[in-house]
């Protein structure tokens, strides 16, 4: 993975926008894998859920109240991906009350099936869904890559840590101390 380009696609997104009418104000708003990676220095994080139990109560949380050091470490943009549609992502995203870290939907999977990461959980019923993996990914290449063990498909478990934003950090870190 290291090295390797961002695929180039493009996601369907809900962006708020007042001249809407009525009570539900978005509108669709189509952004490429460029508008996202391009020219920055980023770090990715997918998950196998929105609302999910480990996703919900410590990756996210933890990466958005972790940004500022992020931030410190020349990280621009921290995004988290998962094969959900928008409106989930949206809802989910108002739900964590998040305000640095950026919510990318990839309803259809397009985008982790061409990362080499998309895994069926049928066994909880989600159907096709992402591997946990996180990326600092540096002007659209992947510049450092943390993926779970046991990638397979209809794992019995969900192995978290490697993807953690505290693993992130310190390898950040430790890239900083020895350059």
């Amino acid at each position: 993975m290291l090295g390797r380009k961002i695929p180039v696609v493009t996601f369907r997104t809900r962006v708020r926008d007042e001249s809407v009418d009525g009570p539900n104000p978005f509108r669709w708003q189509d952004v490429s894998s460029n508008d996202y990676f391009a020219g920055k220095r980023v770090v990715l994080f997918s998950l196998p859920g929105a609302f999910t139990p480990t996703c919900s109560t410590y990756q996210l949380p933890d990466f958005e109240k972790l940004t500022p050091e992020f931030r410190a470490l020349g990280i621009d943009e921290i995004y988290c991906i998962s094969v959900n549609d928008a409106f989930v992502m949206n809802a989910w995203g108002k739900s964590q009350g998040l305000e640095n870290v950026k919510l990318i939907p990839d309803g259809s999977g397009e985008f982790t099936r061409k990362m080499g990461m998309l895994v069926a959980k049928d066994n909880l019923g989600f159907g096709m869904r992402s591997w946990r993996y996180a990326a600092v990914v540096n002007n659209g290449t992947v510049e450092q890559w943390f993926e779970e063990e046991g990638y397979s498909d209809n794992c019995d478990s969900d192995p978290y840590g490697v993807s953690s934003p505290q693993n992130i950090l310190d390898a950040l870190k430790s890239q900083k101390i020895a350059a």
